[in-house]
């Protein structure tokens, strides 16, 4: 199985450790199973930024940045050399472990769960 410990900018929110067999799933998904907020308003199509998140561990599990996920990085709040987007984390190896902080949502309009 693989693991996840999510973090967050947001210090009201408490740190997440979860444990699933993800392999095929992305990021985002993950998080939807585990009901830990992260705005998505594309629909997980690679046409915003609001899924943005920092990847400090396991990148190397994930399927290669793609040219336009970077483009979309540009656009998002505070980019930084570990951003990805959650919606294109697709998950390599159920054997990984991730530790992923998610920027603080509470500036950007987008779909709640």
């Amino acid at each position: 199985m693989a693991k996840f410990t999510f973090r967050f900018e947001d210090e009201k929110l408490e740190t997440k450790v979860v444990e699933q067999e993800a392999k095929g799933l992305s990021i985002l998904e993950v998080t939807e199973d585990h009901d830990i907020h992260l705005n998505h308003n594309c629909g997980e199509v690679c046409a915003c930024s609001t899924c943005h998140i920092y990847v400090e561990q396991g990148n190397e599990h994930l399927q290669e940045i793609s040219d336009r996920e970077e483009d979309f990085i540009d656009r998002a709040i505070d980019p930084r050399i570990e951003s990805r987007l959650g919606c294109q984390c697709v998950i390599l190896d159920d054997d990984a472990e991730f530790e992923v902080i998610i920027p603080d949502q509470s500036g950007i309009i987008g779909h709640e769960h």
